[in-house]
């Protein structure tokens, strides 16, 4: 049966990580079950348009998940939903500050050190794909926006700029809810104070970005990891403060 992907994939992921996504979400809502073969190689190359390369690696990328089982001479199934089950950060799970903070010390794990690397091995178009984000991100703040989808795409994109694909899957699987504002916000919070906190943290996705086009990594290390820790103490700071409960 030839499937149709439901909505547009999105332009921020490689090709590769856009069909392992659709097919991870088709097969956690259930629309593939447990046991069903996927289409051919062939198939999904012509229902994709794209290359044999990115459909084998996105299958690799499910394989890796638990989500698809390879049978030498059958092809590609769905595995057993009930029991494979994968490491992911949801937004039921970060409500609290612990629940947060603690998401920002995962992330100084892995980021601090991904700059790192991206400022090693980053290309023009990775340096394109960030400043693409960030004229986004300037964008959403003038228009009050909250610019949650657009500060991850700017972090995935340094992810994807270590030319290591498992950074890139690493912050896809644990999606937007990372950025803190998108589960936590004070209920006393003005048009204002928004776009101070967010122009804020644009100055330091800026910082972040220079020392990553410097190609110095040492500073690209300590940038990242500096503005993970001014978010821990934001947020230590809102919380801190009665009206923000």
């Amino acid at each position: 049966m030839t499937r149709v992907p439901a909505s547009p994939l999105p332009p921020t992921l490689s090709r590769t990580a856009q069909v392992a996504d659709w097919f991870a979400r088709e097969i956690r809502s259930g629309r593939f079950a447990s046991g069903e073969k996927l289409p051919t190689e062939q198939e999904l190359i012509g229902q994709f348009n794209v290359s044999r390369t990115v459909i084998r690696e996105a299958m690799a990328s499910l394989r890796s998940e638990g989500l698809v089982v390879s049978r030498q001479g059958s092809g590609v199934f769905v595995a057993d939903h009930e029991t494979n089950t994968t490491f992911r950060i949801v937004s039921d799970e970060v409500r609290s500050l612990t629940e947060v903070l603690n998401v920002l010390q995962l992330r100084l794990a892995v980021e601090s050190e991904a700059a790192g690397i991206a400022a090693e091995k980053r290309t023009d178009e990775d340096l394109a794909q960030m400043r693409r984000c960030l004229d986004v991100i300037d964008a959403s703040i003038a228009a009050g926006g909250t610019a949650i989808e657009s500060d991850f795409a700017f972090h995935r994109a340094i992810s994807s700029a270590t030319g290591n694909p498992y950074f890139e899957r690493f912050m896809h699987f644990l999606g937007p809810v990372i950025i803190p504002r998108q589960s936590i916000r004070p209920k006393s919070e003005t048009p204002d104070q928004r776009r101070h906190y967010l122009e804020q943290v644009q100055m330091e996705h800026r910082r972040i970005y220079q020392a990553i086009e410097r190609r110095n990594v040492e500073a690209a290390r300590f940038t990242l990891r500096e503005h993970l820790e001014a978010s821990r103490e934001r947020y230590r700071g809102m919380f801190d403060h009665p009206s923000a409960r």
